[in-house]
């Protein structure tokens, strides 16, 4: 089987821009690198994505309930603005 170098890379890339256009290829990379980030989490079997997601929503949240609703004079505040 021949190695692929970067003449045969280019030439995929290329036929990929044609095919999906150039404002579809950056979300078809992020799929695909989150579907092999995920692939490879469930092959070795760590959640550590799931569990930080989980805190990084949580600090989020936290951070949202502490900073403090700025009123102006005449205006009832009902909820908080984020």
């Amino acid at each position: 089987m021949p190695n692929i170098g970067p003449m045969e890379l280019l030439v995929v890339l290329i036929i990929a821009l044609i095919v999906f256009g150039p404002k579809r290829l950056p979300e078809l990379g992020r799929s695909l690198g989150k579907g092999i980030r995920e692939f490879k989490g469930s092959v070795s079997g760590d959640d550590d994505d799931d569990d930080r997601e989980l805190r990084e929503l949580q600090q989020s949240k936290a951070k949202a309930d502490a900073e403090p609703v700025e009123s102006v004079e005449g205006e009832v505040v009902t909820e908080k603005r984020v």
